[in-house]
């Protein structure tokens, strides 16, 4: 049976959905993202225009579009908003959050948690410690992690290659032999992918071209078996392209790692030195923008250091690659 993997790690939860040793989703929630969908939030009306803007009471003072406001409102007006979209990172621009007003009398606080998500899915979650067995590991996780980095996501008898553009995910299928074949298990690897990363707003999928109808409806019926509901999509043109729109609640997986590689690669190294095994000063070192993103918030080595019980010392190193290393 599936299972949640839980893991509350420093800097940033994560949780993995695991069927066996496969990793079917795959999330991360990170410090500072900003208040998540559902938050209850005191606001500044700043603009009035098409759409409204308000600046969220939140550390940093991010700016959010609005939905509902009454025409009346007065800019620097007091209001109270529910947030109904994260803000999302695109290649070259990030998106503020959407609001709307919140309903009288609401409360302010967050909303919901990675854990109070994944616990409302009704299946059993497990919370990892790290002295346990790595099961996240054990699972892929890593080789997940350089998936989405990579943007290659290799399937018996192809590949697909994932690029998150401004206007949309594309997602190629590659690979040799029977088209209509190749299509076909192209089509349950894309999907697998969209569900593992969550990805949402508008997805383009290039499969192989398939002259004849009945392959291309052949298609359409793989990726409507494995994508899981809701979505909307178009059949596969003659072209081979099929486009899927999905909700765009969060940022994706895709999004988090590739557009914010330097928080990324924090996290892991943080993940990486709560791990280690050893006595004295724990020793973390990586390139410097990595150094300078932990080093920002004081309470993330406060907490490797009560979690392993040892001394952290963090070394920038301009020659180190990937997320570096803690020992």
């Amino acid at each position: 049976m599936a299972e949640w993997l839980y893991e509350a790690g420093i800097g940033e939860a994560r949780a993995a959905l695991v069927d066996g040793e496969e990793i079917l989703e795959a999330r991360i929630e990170r410090d500072g993202a900003g208040p998540r969908v559902g938050a209850i939030v005191a606001a500044r009306l700043l603009e009035t225009g098409k759409p409204p803007m308000v600046a969220l009471d939140w550390p940093g003072a991010p700016l959010a579009s609005l939905t509902g406001l009454p025409p009346a409102t007065s800019i620097g007006a007091a209001l109270t908003v529910e947030v109904t979209r994260m803000s999302l990172r695109e290649r070259g621009r990030d998106k503020p959050a959407r609001a709307r007003l919140a309903e009288a009398g609401a409360a302010v606080g967050d909303g919901p948690d990675l854990r109070t998500r994944i616990a409302a899915s009704g299946l059993p979650v497990t919370d990892l410690r790290p002295t346990d067995p790595d099961r996240l590991e054990q699972a892929g996780w890593s080789e997940l992690i350089d998936h989405v980095r990579t943007g290659h996501w290799p399937f018996a008898g192809g590949a697909l290659w994932v690029d998150a553009t401004p206007a949309m995910v594309l997602i190629d299928i590659d690979g040799d032999g029977d088209a209509l074949t190749l299509a076909k298990a192209g089509a349950r690897a894309a999907a697998g992918v969209i569900r593992c990363c969550d990805i949402g707003g508008s997805i383009g999928i290039d499969f192989p071209s398939l002259p004849d109808r009945a392959g291309r409806h052949a298609i359409d019926a793989a990726v409507d078996a494995a994508l899981p509901q809701p979505y909307e999509r178009t059949a596969v043109n003659g072209f081979g392209l099929m486009q899927i729109i999905r909700r765009r609640d969060r940022p994706s997986l895709i999004e988090q790692v590739v557009l914010d590689p330097v928080p990324t690669d924090a996290a892991l190294l943080l993940r990486q030195a709560e791990r280690s095994v050893g006595t004295g000063v724990l020793t973390l070192t990586a390139r410097p923008a990595v150094i300078d993103h932990i080093t920002a918030d004081p309470t993330w080595i406060a907490a490797l250091q009560n979690r392993t019980g040892r001394p952290v010392q963090l070394t920038p190193d301009a020659a180190s690659k990937g997320i570096g290393h803690a020992q």
